[in-house]
C-alpha cells in the first residue's frame, strides 16, 4: 500500500466499500477511530454513566462490524451511523429500563425525599412540571419523541434532520410542529391529572 492510498485519507463511503469487500480489520479500525467519540457521546446521553456508555459503544461497533454491509449510501455514512447508534441506544434503554428502575428505586425515592424536604413551593412546582413533561414524552409515539430529542437534546439542525429522516425541509418542520403539539396535548392531560 503506497502513501497515496493510506486509509485515513479515504472518504467514509469508500472506506466502507473497502471494509465490506476486504474484511480488513485495519480499515475498520480507521472507521472506529473516526467515529468512536460521536458514538460514545450519544451512548452517554442515554446512560449518564461513562462505564456503561463505553460498554454500549463497544456493542454498537461489534454490531456495526456485522451489519456494515447494509449501508447502501442513500445518505452520508455519518448520518447512517448516527441513526444506527440512536436505534441501538433506544433498544438498550427500553430493555434495561425496568431492571434499572427496580435497582435504583430506593435510591431515587431517598434523593427525591431529600430534594422535596429542602425545596420551596416554586421549586416543587418546577419539579412537578419537569416530571410530568418527562412522563408525557414517554407517552407520545416513538417517532415523535425521536425527532424532538434529535432537535432539542442533540441540537440537530433542520438540514441534519432532513438527512437523518430522508425528508424535505417543510416535511421536517411539519413533523416537529405536530410532535410538539402532541407532546403539549399529552403534557396538559398528565399535568392536569397531577394537579387534581
Amino acid at each position: 500500500m503506497n502513501d497515496s492510498y493510506l486509509p485515513y485519507k479515504l472518504t467514509d463511503e469508500v472506506l466502507v466499500e473497502l471494509i465490506v469487500s476486504s474484511k480488513d480489520p485495519l480499515l475498520f479500525k480507521v472507521l472506529y477511530e473516526r467515529y468512536v467519540l460521536m458514538v460514545f457521546n450519544k451512548c452517554l446521553s442515554f446512560s449518564k454513566n461513562s462505564q456503561e456508555a463505553e460498554d454500549i459503544c463497544q456493542d454498537i461497533f461489534l454490531k456495526l462490524l456485522v451489519k456494515i454491509h447494509s449501508f447502501k449510501g442513500a445518505s452520508k455514512f455519518s448520518t447512517w451511523l448516527y441513526s444506527f447508534t440512536y436505534n441501538h441506544c433506544v433498544n438498550y434503554y427500553h430493555r434495561n429500563k425496568f431492571k434499572k428502575f427496580e435497582k435504583n428505586a430506593s435510591n431515587i425515592e431517598q434523593m427525591c425525599d431529600e430534594v422535596i424536604s429542602q425545596a420551596s413551593e416554586e421549586d416543587l412546582s418546577r419539579l412537578l412540571k419537569l416530571e410530568k413533561l418527562s412522563e408525557a414524552l414517554e407517552l407520545i409515539p416513538s417517532e415523535d419523541k425521536q425527532i424532538l430529542m434529535s432537535k432539542y437534546q442533540d441540537f440537530k439542525s433542520i438540514k441534519e434532520l432532513m438527512e437523518l429522516h430522508n425528508a424535505g425541509e417543510s416535511a421536517i418542520k411539519m413533523r416537529l410542529k405536530r410532535a410538539k403539539e402532541k407532546l403539549l396535548g399529552v403534557y396538559n392531560v398528565v399535568y392536569c391529572q397531577a394537579a387534581l
